[in-house]
């Protein structure tokens, strides 16, 4: 089992940044790879950013490439989202995910165990 629980949520103008940590208890954390979703309201959650385990390989969406960084650091069993440039559609719950295997996935469905979210509010 994994237990996670994000934190650094808020509101922001656009234009703002925020970090997001996600800190993570139980297994061996190198051996998950790990997942930043979004939902906003009305909206089905989409994936935003991952990272495998050990290696460290990244992925992005298209809509967040070269403005959020994504990151872990496996001594402290977290991982990060940095958010620049931040847009009022950027708007929504975030969620962090942890996938029982050290290979990256943009898929929901492929991700077992889930934080509570974190609402991040971007205004114009």
């Amino acid at each position: 089992q994994v237990q996670l629980v994000e934190s650094g949520g808020g509101l922001v103008q656009a234009g703002g940044s925020l970090r997001l940590s996600c800190a993570a208890s139980g297994r061996t954390f190198s051996d998950y790879a790990m997942g930043w979703f979004r939902q906003a309201p009305g909206k089905e959650r989409e994936f935003v950013a991952a990272i495998s385990g050990s290696r460290g390989s990244i992925y992005y969406a298209d809509s967040v490439k070269g403005r959020f960084t994504i990151s872990r650091d496996n001594a402290k069993n977290t991982v990060y989202l940095q958010m620049n440039s931040l847009k009022p559609e950027d708007t929504a719950v975030y969620y962090c995910a942890a996938r029982g295997s050290s290979f990256y996935s943009a898929y929901v469905r492929d991700y077992g165990y889930w934080g509570q979210g974190t609402q991040v509010t971007v205004s114009s």
